[in-house]
C-alpha cells in the first residue's frame, strides 16, 4: 500500500477516535453542565473563525467581497445560504480578477 493511502487510513482513525472518543465521554453523564454545554455550542463559531481570519487578513478585493455578501446574507439567510453565497461570489471573482 502507499504512503498516501496510510496517511488517508492514519487521518480517518484519528478523526473517527476523536468524535467517537468525544461521544464516549459525554454519554457517561446524565446531565452536562449548562457551562459546558455553552462551551461545545461555541465551538463551531470558533473554527469558522479561524477559517475565515487568514482570508480576511490576507486576502484580496475577491475574498473581501466574499467575506462582506457571506455576512449579509447571514443577517437573513441560515448557514447554508452563508456559505453558498461567500462560495459562489468568491469563485465569480477569482476567475473575473
Amino acid at each position: 500500500m502507499s504512503l498516501t493511502a496510510w496517511i488517508i487510513l492514519g487521518g480517518a482513525l484519528a478523526t473517527y477516535l476523536s468524535r467517537i472518543g468525544g461521544h464516549l465521554v459525554l454519554s457517561r453523564f446524565e446531565r452536562i453542565h449548562p457551562r459546558v454545554e455553552a462551551g461545545l455550542n461555541a465551538v463551531p463559531a470558533a473554527v469558522l473563525t479561524t477559517l475565515v481570519a487568514p482570508a480576511a487578513t490576507t486576502g484580496g478585493p475577491a475574498e473581501w467581497a466574499a467575506l462582506v455578501v457571506a455576512g449579509l446574507v447571514a443577517l437573513r439567510g441560515g448557514l447554508s445560504a452563508m456559505f453558498i453565497a461567500g462560495a459562489v461570489v468568491l469563485i465569480l471573482l477569482r476567475n473575473t480578477l
